[in-house]
């Protein structure tokens, strides 16, 4: 009995000792989002509470905390209520399986990416479940969008997956990082690299795809009616699959937690150090095309994902498994 007090003890600290860190990062991203922004505009960005304005974030999540929570009257108050919840606990179960070095993973599973992908694809329900429950149709029409958009672009997605799985051979997300130990696979994959950054802006609804969320034509979405703690759980379940997806682009291409350069100091640097800059690097990319590149109209979208990306990621899977039969690259599973 007493050695499996301990083991629930062991996990639930391992688990507090993920979760901490990424609610962190959360709050950090967003002032660093907002900060980017400012620089390319030309402004100051968050420079008053607290030092360089870091405790922005703070601030705003204490005026969420003791807002009030108001539930419309003729909503499903239930499924108004678990909507938030389930977005924002979807977002954090999925950080289990990243590997931050070859010795810290919470889950090491074999099937780590179908994990991933399969949790990912659940967080749309609380999306649909938020807009609905709302009963009025602006959130109903952000809902929808986002539901089309997000299973369109998880389909390339997917099959961008398949491409790294056949240098692989391998579902484990740590075998993923050892395969790149000679080559990122950013550099012989580079066109899928790219598919992979733009279809990770649209499943996240991050500009210039946050159609469900266009305020010239749906006030605020999905989350029009939301307001207080029940908002900001939305919203921090949104940046945790922003960090997620640019986890997953490290662990994909850049090499997860290997170091750039295999020569001293750059070696000694633990590896999961190398992880966050590379998430950081790519958040960065997130933050400036925000600031840069406007709107596409929902037709655009949704084109752009079913007759361009769809099309390409499919050609490039042939041709990455003909390149790895032809050339006898085939890895031994």
């Amino acid at each position: 009995m007493l050695n499996y007090m301990n083991i629930i003890f062991l996990e639930t600290y391992k688990i507090i000792f993920l979760l901490v860190p990424v609610l962190v990062a959360i709050a950090m991203i967003v002032w660093l989002d907002r900060r980017i922004w400012a620089f390319v505009q030309k402004r100051r960005g968050p420079n008053v509470v607290g030092p360089f304005g870091l405790l922005q974030s703070l601030a705003d999540a204490l005026k969420y905390l003791f807002k009030e929570i108001i539930i419309p009257s003729t909503s499903n108050k239930i499924i108004f209520i678990l909507a938030p919840i389930i977005t924002m606990t979807l977002a954090l179960i999925s950080w289990a399986v990243i590997p931050f070095s070859e010795t810290y993973v919470l889950a090491d599973i074999n099937v780590g990416i179908l994990y991933l992908f399969a949790v990912s694809s659940l967080g749309v329900y609380g999306i649909i479940m938020g807009g609905w429950a709302s009963n009025s149709k602006y959130p109903f029409l952000g809902a929808i969008r986002s539901a089309a958009q997000m299973v369109s672009y998880e389909v390339s997605i997917g099959v961008i997956i398949i491409n790294v799985l056949l240098c692989v051979g391998s579902l484990n997300l740590s075998d993923i990082v050892i395969a790149q130990k000679n080559v990122w696979f950013v550099i012989p994959l580079f066109p899928m690299f790219v598919i992979f950054f733009i279809s990770a802006l649209a499943e996240t609804n991050r500009p210039p795809f946050d159609l469900p969320e266009a305020e010239a034509e749906l006030v605020a979405g999905y989350q029009t009616e939301y307001s207080g703690m029940m908002y900001a759980m939305f919203w921090l379940g949104e940046y945790a699959n922003i960090l997620l997806m640019c986890a997953m682009g490290s662990i994909l291409f850049l090499g997860g937690w290997l170091s750039p350069i295999n020569i001293y100091p750059f070696t000694v640097i633990p590896g999961a150090i190398w992880l966050i800059f590379k998430i950081l690097f790519l958040f960065i990319l997130f933050a400036l095309v925000k600031a840069t590149v406007p709107r596409y109209r929902y037709d655009q979208l949704m084109k752009l994902g079913w007759k361009i990306f769809l099309p390409l990621s499919l050609l490039w899977v042939v041709f990455t498994s003909s390149y790895l039969v032809y050339f006898n690259k085939l890895p031994i599973i």
